[in-house]
């Protein structure tokens, strides 16, 4: 069982529909227009339409995978003292004095253009169970780390 916020399975359940309800159609089409060009095993649209299938199917499985084994975190039950999933951290480097700013998410949600850092990436796992003003170092292959959490919030 893994735990996602509403925004994040939500995204997961658009995608999915629109994998099944767009773009399967187009590569069933696809397929039947290849396969209708003749001699299957020269065919290189046609292989080329299955192996996108193939790809397809087996991204709608997964995702379908995915939705079944998640549960929604109704963030109103978070607690905002000590970092968790879904906690937003601002903290300080010590080394570098650059301020960073961090949500915690679920694997499938991890999105480092946005700042979301997965539960499971190393910065994460040593923010867990902290408060403000504590230290954290964490190992990562540059090194150790230092860090200074400044805010906590969802």
């Amino acid at each position: 069982m893994e735990y996602m916020s509403k925004e994040g399975y939500d995204k997961i359940q658009a995608e999915l529909q629109q994998l099944i309800s767009v773009e399967y159609p187009k590569v069933k089409e696809a397929l039947i227009e290849a396969r209708d060009k003749g001699d299957l095993s020269e065919n290189f649209e046609y292989h080329a339409a299955k192996r996108a299938q193939s790809r397809l199917i087996g991204r709608i499985s997964f995702l379908q995978k995915v939705l079944r084994f998640t549960q929604v975190i109704e963030t109103d039950r978070l607690s905002t003292d000590t970092v968790g999933l879904l906690s937003c951290v601002e903290m300080t480097n010590l080394d570098t004095d650059a301020v960073k700013t961090f949500t915690i998410v679920s694997p499938h949600e991890m999105n480092l253009q946005e700042n979301k850092i997965s539960i499971k990436s190393p910065i994460a796992q040593a923010l867990l169970g902290k408060k403000v003003g504590d230290l954290v170092e964490v190992r990562v292959p540059a090194g150790t780390q230092r860090y200074r959490i400044i805010s906590l919030h969802l």
